[in-house]
């Protein structure tokens, strides 16, 4: 990304690279961005201005601000800025599980304390996957790039969790850039996460109690209860110990105490009407403060919603049609083609019945702003879509004071696009995060690996073809599937094929060490769901990890079709 500076006058060319935060703290801090459209957000658009950054803040814009002397300049002709987008959902900066080993990984299942777990406490008296004292700020450690994808959609900022387990414990508010944990958090100990399924849970694979969806919420409810109970007896000790037992020290029950208290908020994982009724059903029981995360079906609930004003973080992941319809295909379910239909006018639906939302991208980037644009085309304006990721999810979080709008004194995350967000092909050209810029990735295709097309056996080098057989351990059971792969030199597309319906695999790509990453829409309970699948190509299989937004992550291991 070139971008123009003026220094006393002169026009340079200056290239922006992307580095580590910590590196970045001592480049000069003073930017000022002339001549481009500034959008607050928090206040009218400025068509023609000026934004001046100073030591990782926005200190001033306007359409007649003075640059300071001491100031980059950048030329925004032609750019909107706009607040840095949110992401409000998601597991942003959780370090990626290792790949089991070649010959543990032909066998098709993980063992005990496989990649892919929920992390454990140690001195918990619950089982992992139901540990609500473990904290995402332990468990962050963002990898070189691991923030790419996310920047390219224009996030600067996310709210992260754990992705495994039922009580996945304390999220926090992180900044994009760099691996330094300690220079990317914005609000630790955000809000308490919980799903209904245990991801991956103990053994990597799903399995262990609790193991079916009734399993889950009589844990979540015993543990809740038990809660309730701990607070009863430690105040009662507290109050008048003498001659009294002293209760036991538990760290899951302490940890559940501030939602208890409703001094913090308990994110809720749920998609489905079901899943969402039985949410907004619990928290009623306990009297919580609740936030539904995912949300799918949220807008058939949105009365609902309202009345209990339940907050929702909603997942713009739409479906779509992933293969072109062969000509003797049975026709799509009808559910199918309405979810496809309906789901773009979720956020309209909501909007309508007053239902506060802000939006998370489900971990599908590439189509992040793309799906954006058809909530607008299908009742949203454009307004209300740009809120959901800017000031709605900062005052969510207890974070409008720092970042969600351009304003002096706010921290200065800053998305840069050439032209109008909402213009089709609009896409990111640069960010600052943290008053630093940031340049946005560009794709580009890696040389062609040598050894041709013989993929297979040998594993790199060669290119990764055919039909490869591959079992995927998912939601505790385990399932058998066909990837049919073509590789044109970086570029991994092709088909999976088996107990989830036929798909596309989508946004695919292969570095030559054999690190592959693709998505694809499986259909699983009531309708499509898109996962996302990393893994390596070694020695004649595929090993790697699949995750759906809502499910956590689960592995796959797969060997060469003959």
């Amino acid at each position: 990304m070139v971008s123009l500076l003026r220094f006393a006058g002169a026009v340079t060319s200056f290239a922006i690279i992307a580095s580590p935060l910590v590196a970045q703290r001592s480049s000069p801090a003073v930017y000022a961005i002339t001549n481009a459209r500034l959008v607050p957000v928090s206040a009218p658009a400025i068509e023609r201005g000026t934004l001046v950054v100073r030591n990782g803040l926005i200190v001033a814009l306007g359409a007649s601000v003075a640059v300071p002397a001491d100031a980059r300049v950048i030329d925004g002709t032609g750019l909107t800025v706009y607040p840095g987008f949110i992401d409000a959902y998601g597991t942003l900066g959780m370090p990626s599980p290792a790949p089991a080993a070649a010959g543990a990984a032909a066998g098709g299942r993980g063992g005990g304390g496989a990649p892919g777990a929920a992390p454990s406490a140690p001195n918990s008296t619950q089982a992992s996957g139901l540990q609500p004292e473990v904290a995402v700020v332990n468990e962050l450690g963002p990898e070189a790039g691991a923030f790419s994808a996310a920047n390219a959609a224009g996030f600067t900022t996310a709210m992260t969790g754990i992705g495994n387990g039922v009580f996945r414990g304390s999220s926090a508010i992180i900044n994009l850039d760099g691996t330094n944990v300690s220079e990317l958090i914005v609000r630790n100990d955000m809000a308490q996460q919980l799903a209904f399924s245990r991801g991956g849970g103990r053994g990597g694979g799903g399995g262990g109690f609790p193991g079916s969806l009734f399993g889950v919420f009589a844990a979540i409810r015993q543990e809740l209860l038990d809660a309730q109970r701990y607070r009863e007896v430690s105040a009662a000790y507290a109050k008048n110990p003498k001659g009294m037992v002293r209760p036991a020290y538990d760290p899951s029950l302490a940890a559940l105490q501030p939602v208890l208290a409703r001094q913090q908020i308990l994110v809720m994982a749920a998609n489905s009407q079901r899943e969402i009724e039985r949410a907004l059903d619990l928290a009623k029981e306990f009297n919580l403060r609740v936030m539904i995360a995912g949300g799918s079906e949220a807008y058939k609930v949105a009365d609902r919603l309202k009345a209990d004003n339940v907050p929702v973080l909603l997942a713009i992941n739409f479906p779509r049609r992933t293969t072109a319809p062969a000509a003797d295909a049975e026709p799509e379910a009808i559910r199918v083609l309405r979810e496809r239909v309906e789901a773009p006018k979720g956020p309209a639906v909501l909007q309508a019945a007053g239902v506060t939302y802000a939006f998370h991208s489900g971990g599908a980037f590439t189509d992040f702003l793309a799906n954006v644009r058809r909530a607008v085309t299908a009742g949203l304006s454009q307004e209300q879509a740009l809120r959901a990721m800017t000031t709605v999810p900062a005052q969510l979080f207890g974070v409008a004071d720092r970042v969600g709008a351009l304003e002096p004194g706010r921290i200065a995350n800053l998305t840069i696009t050439k032209g109008d967000l909402f213009a089709a092909g609009t896409t990111v050209s640069q960010l600052f995060v943290d008053g630093h810029p940031v340049t946005v990735a560009q794709a580009a295709a890696a040389p062609a690996a040598a050894g041709g097309r013989g993929g297979g056996r040998g594993g790199p080098p060669g290119e990764l073809q055919g039909e490869w057989n591959a079992r995927l351990a998912f939601d505790g059971a385990e399932h058998d599937v066909t990837f049919t792969f073509r590789q044109e030199n970086a570029v991994l597309a092709g088909v999976l094929e088996g107990s989830f319906g036929s798909a596309e695999l989508l946004d695919g790509t292969i570095a030559p060490d054999g690190t592959f990453r693709f998505a694809a829409f499986l259909m699983h309970h009531d309708g499509p769901e898109r996962a996302q699948f990393s893994g390596v190509w070694r020695d004649g299989v595929l090993t790697g990890d699949l995750a759906v937004p809502g499910h956590g992550a689960s592995r796959f291991t797969g060997s060469q079709g003959h």
